[in-house]
């Protein structure tokens, strides 16, 4: 009975060893070890070249869904990508859906971050990322883990179409729910919608409109594409892609991974400083990227936080003025 009882005793231990293993093990120990599983067909979409998903990226974004899988939040046999460190005119957001071997990659817009005039300059450029942060306010890109949740269409106003004939705006926006680092994107209103915002906009009389206010007015402006441009912090894409976009994941969940994450950002900073190459290294950056940013910064919120909420203090924003009525109104 004695040596049953030790037996047993070893088993549980030996059990418990490998659960405690298995639980601390990194996500990037995680992705190395199931980089080999991808299949042949998504190798084939491996690479650094237009259209193509880099290694790094494609193995992170599969951990992260299977990891959401097997904890049974996501279901969506589809998941999705973007790597934040390639030009903004190159496709760099990606849809697999390894069930049906489909994989598309398409364009999608960064955070344009802010220059806070005298403070802190954490502006990008429009056709590369090299400042990122998840401080609040901040407008920029947060890489790391996120999932889909919930969608919220807006009414933003009406615009024309062509001749005497307008046309509703409704706008719908994804929300996406981080952890770690991304862990205050619903405080930070990050997630997905289309590259659209009605401009010059002026107050139209339509009391017919279920949309006109009290007085029965309606917002009446110019509807501007802005796709593969920047953001205030989202992830932007042209119209007809967020469609898409939103449409697979209504009601049905799935992953997104956006890379680089700070530990990233900082790793390949330090060896730029150093002279390195990232490349030989070990390290990924776009190399087109990396020669107009020459190094990425990642901004931490305890950093910047301060910085904006000092600057807002010290420059209020004017009083909001009311909207103009349309001409001939």
């Amino acid at each position: 009975m004695r040596l049953k009882s030790l037996l047993l005793n070893i088993v549980n231990i030996r059990r418990l060893l490998i659960i405690v293993i298995a639980l601390s093990a990194s996500p990037r120990s995680f992705a190395a070890e199931h980089g080999s599983d991808v299949p042949p067909w998504l190798s084939a979409h491996i690479g650094e070249g237009e259209g193509q998903i880099a290694q790094l990226v494609l193995e992170r974004a599969r951990t992260v869904y299977l990891r959401k899988v097997s904890e049974g939040v996501v279901k969506n046999p589809c998941y999705f990508a973007m790597d934040a460190t390639r030009p903004n005119d190159k496709h760099r957001f990606y849809i697999v859906c390894e069930s049906e071997r489909s994989f598309r990659a398409i364009s999608a817009g960064h955070g344009g971050g802010r220059d806070l005039q005298g403070v802190a300059d954490f502006a990008n450029g429009r056709q590369c990322a090299k400042n990122f942060a998840n401080a609040m306010d901040s407008d920029l890109t947060a890489g790391g883990a996120y999932v889909t949740s919930e969608t919220k269409a807006s009414f933003k106003g009406y615009y024309r179409v062509s001749g005497a004939q307008d046309a509703v705006f409704i706008r719908t926006f994804l929300q996406f729910d981080g952890e770690g680092e991304t862990a205050n994107s619903r405080e930070r209103a990050i997630g997905g919608h289309a590259a659209v915002v009605l401009k010059g906009v002026c107050l139209r009389k339509d009391p017919r409109s279920p949309y006109a206010d009290q007085d029965g007015y309606v917002p009446f402006g110019k509807l501007v594409d802005y796709a593969g441009g920047r953001s205030n912090g989202c992830t932007s894409w042209s119209p007809s892609d967020a469609r898409q976009i939103i449409a697979m994941v209504t009601g049905n969940p799935t992953t997104l991974y956006i890379y680089p994450d700070a530990e990233d950002i900082h790793t390949v900073a330090r060896a730029v400083a150093g002279g390195q190459s990232p490349s030989r290294a070990g390290l990924y950056w776009d190399a087109s990227c990396l020669r107009e940013i020459h190094s990425p910064k990642f901004w931490p919120r305890e950093t910047l936080e301060p910085l904006l909420a000092k600057y807002k203090r010290d420059h209020p924003a004017p009083p909001p003025q009311p909207t103009p009525l349309c001409k001939g109104q």
